[in-house]
């Protein structure tokens, strides 16, 4: 295996231009050759900006590309199967953003065209790569709290996204595009989730009744271990992006994450205040670089994925049965979607 290997992006909008930033300048083992995205305009100006040798206005055509080795998937939710089977089916290592896709049944697809295939598939969750959630794994693992018996997570956007973004149809619904990532850290820090309850509904932005959304939602959770766990999600943490976790245990407590952005805290006679987070790339850029930087060195070295394809469709499974429970208001088995 050559020291760096040749990449291909599928995606150049928000969080694609990110990665194209990424994989062209601070990942030493990546070397990107090329881009694409259905906007045409999209790709051609990131392979300008990044002197790509080429770039392609559908991802049929970057897949067939055999001087590439790996994709990275960024992409809309909506596309992901497509682009994933037609990348299995052309022999090449994926990585795919979260969530895996809006539907089970799709996931499945994917799961049966990546064995099938055999290819190397890392599922991106890059809350894991966080310094302070990777240090709460590992606390929890060395049994430094006792035993993990309730967890708690909590996601707060400081605003919310374009209506057109918000119909479920779109973005899978609050739970699945926001709590998704809550529900893969309580999956790695306490186990399989057995049943959920969900409730929520619009209390900040009267707009969003229009796209059968909700824009704060709560979550119980009941872990196979018989553990507790809850998840709070919200469009309207207005005065920051804030998102956290914590696990109580027998022996002690551990509290991750954290909402002042510069660390100074600003005390005068009209109060005392500091600034906040202001939005995911600020605070999850170093994991995002560590996780592509993860999945590039899992190809390299032959090794496993750190987070595998049924991991994807775990934190979906749980999320999708949680929009049900939200729903029909009742408690709900994960294990029978």
């Amino acid at each position: 295996m050559k020291a760096k290997i040749n990449v291909g992006l599928i995606g150049a909008g928000r969080l694609g231009s990110m990665y194209a930033d990424y994989l062209a300048y601070r990942i030493p083992r990546a070397k990107l050759v090329a881009v694409a995205d259905i906007i045409p305009e999209r790709a051609k100006k990131c392979a300008e900006k990044y002197e790509l040798p080429r770039w392609y206005d559908n991802h049929h055509d970057l897949n067939a590309d055999a001087e590439i080795d790996a994709i990275v998937v960024a992409a809309t939710t909506l596309n992901h199967r497509e682009i994933v089977i037609d990348a299995a089916m052309e022999k090449k290592a994926v990585f795919c953003e979260k969530p895996i896709t809006l539907s089970l049944n799709e996931s499945r697809e994917m799961k049966k065209a990546v064995e099938e295939n055999g290819i190397f598939y890392q599922q991106g969750f890059q809350r894991r790569f966080d310094k302070g959630f990777a240090a709460g794994k590992q606390k929890i693992d060395a049994g430094v709290i006792g035993s993990a018996v309730v967890f708690r997570g909590s996601s707060r956007d400081p605003y919310p996204p374009s209506l057109e973004y918000l119909k479920p149809e779109n973005s899978g619904g609050q739970i699945l595009d926001m709590a998704i990532h809550d529900i893969d850290i309580a999956r790695w820090y306490m186990g399989n989730i057995r049943s959920v309850y969900a409730i929520g509904a619009v209390l900040a932005y009267p707009e969003i009744k229009e796209t059968g959304d909700v824009d704060n939602a709560v979550i119980a959770l009941t872990f196979s271990s018989g553990t507790l766990g809850e998840i709070d999600v919200s469009r309207n943490g207005i005065y920051g992006y804030d998102i956290r976790a914590e696990v109580l245990g027998t022996k002690g407590t551990l509290q991750m994450g954290y909402l002042r952005e510069t660390p100074i805290l600003v005390m005068t006679a009209s109060g005392v205040n500091h600034d906040v987070v202001p939005y995911f790339p600020e605070r999850f850029g170093e994991a995002y670089v560590a996780q592509l930087s993860n999945y590039l060195e899992n190809i390299y070295t032959q090794s496993e994925p750190t987070i595998t394809i049924d991991d994807g469709i775990a934190a979906l499974q749980t999320a999708v049965a949680a929009t049900h429970s939200l729903n029909k208001n009742e408690i709900v088995d994960v294990s029978k979607f």
